[in-house]
């Protein structure tokens, strides 16, 4: 196969991937749609941010104007309760905007026990932070966070 032929199927195959959930620009509007459903503040004035620890995931959402009282408020009071749902195993929340099968989430659910969630307020928004003492739990939550990342796009 020449080098000309060879890039053009790989250009296909990455375009493809885009296309069928990879985490192209389809992808994250359609998860962004869906985020607007199940997320009160406002996607495109917040940011998401989500950090492998050697013991877990921090995340954090931040009002990008941070004297935007309102997005601040609406931040925190959100992750307030999704560290409450998600310290009890209920991650209804990201897989109606991601899908049942986004990567990490199952073992999340089932594994909900041995992952401490502490939520805590920081300038202009919130964190959640997630610790497990648990391997495979780490990889989990390192696995939805990179996930979550991927169909944010420009928002994470």
């Amino acid at each position: 196969m020449s080098r000309d032929r060879a890039a053009a199927v790989i250009v296909a195959l990455a375009l493809a991937a885009c296309g069928s959930g990879g985490g192209g620009g389809d992808r994250q509007a359609e998860i962004a749609a869906r985020g607007a459903d199940v997320m009160p503040f406002d996607l495109d004035a917040t940011t998401h941010r989500f950090t492998p620890l050697a013991t877990g995931l921090e995340q954090v959402v931040v009002a990008d104007d941070p004297a935007d009282g309102a997005q601040v408020a609406l931040v925190r009071g959100h992750l307030r309760d999704e560290a409450g749902r998600f310290a009890r195993g209920d991650y209804g929340d990201p897989a109606a905007i991601h899908g049942d099968h986004m990567p990490g989430l199952a073992a999340l659910e089932a594994g909900h026990d041995a992952v401490e969630i502490a939520y805590a307020d920081v300038p202009a928004g919130a964190r959640i932070t997630y610790t497990t003492a648990d391997a495979a739990l780490v990889e989990a939550l390192h696995a939805w966070g990179a996930a979550q990342v991927r169909d944010h796009g420009a928002q994470a």
